[in-house]
């Protein structure tokens, strides 16, 4: 099995052309329309990786994806799933990572629920999927990482993990979802920086953990 990670920078998502024929323009405007971090270039990288484990020939037709935010990866995960007939699920408990709450530079108001006071991104996936036409396609949990791993029960093509950024939570999205990649599956980490002055560190920890259980 694989491991692939991408390196996270915020930056414009510039429309390349051509875009590929899993991906059509509208479903790029939802995706640009969404809130979210994911640069172009590593978005079409994480749909080509995924599009690569669904066609292969043991596929079982499911893709994990961990921390769907407001669900602009989403988009390029489940566009490629429905290309070749599979499912894609995706799990967020929708309160936000430490870096989104109040006082952190990434927290966006626009997404506070007013009954509750806390951030609640779910209504804000759920119009993605919607304008992007993969209601169909992908399956939202709304569950923490961990809740959602004890639940899963099944083999996947691949599992992307993108959910919290502190040692705990990556571990814990590691060591619960990991093991239902199935043989010849992939294992997608993303915002791994093996410089330390680049970005935080666990991700790239659990990246390298990956790399020396064996496993993958």
């Amino acid at each position: 099995m694989e491991p692939v990670c991408a390196p996270d920078t915020i930056g414009p998502m510039d429309t390349p052309r051509p875009l590929p024929s899993t991906l059509s323009q509208e479903r790029l405007d939802v995706a640009l329309a969404a809130p979210g971090f994911l640069p172009l270039d590593e978005a079409l990288a994480l749909h080509e990786a995924a599009g690569s484990f669904l066609a292969q020939p043991d596929s079982v037709g499911v893709g994990v994806e961990v921390g769907t935010y407001c669900g602009k990866s989403t988009v390029f995960l489940g566009a490629i799933a429905e290309a070749h007939g599979a499912l894609l699920a995706t799990v967020d408990h929708h309160r936000g990572s430490e870096e989104h709450q109040p006082g952190w530079e990434y927290h966006d108001t626009s997404l506070v629920d007013p009954h509750t006071g806390t951030l609640d991104t779910s209504a804000r996936f759920r119009r993605t999927m919607f304008d992007a036409e993969l209601e169909q396609t992908v399956i939202g949990m709304i569950a923490s990482s961990t809740m959602g791993a004890r639940m899963w029960g099944r083999p996947a093509d691949f599992v992307f993990i993108d959910g919290g950024h502190s040692m705990a939570a990556a571990q814990a999205d590691f060591d619960g979802w990991s093991p239902w990649v199935r043989l010849g599956g992939g294992l997608l980490i993303h915002d791994v920086f093996p410089d330390p002055a680049d970005g935080g560190r666990p991700p790239y920890e659990i990246y390298r953990q990956a790399l020396a259980g064996g496993r993958f």
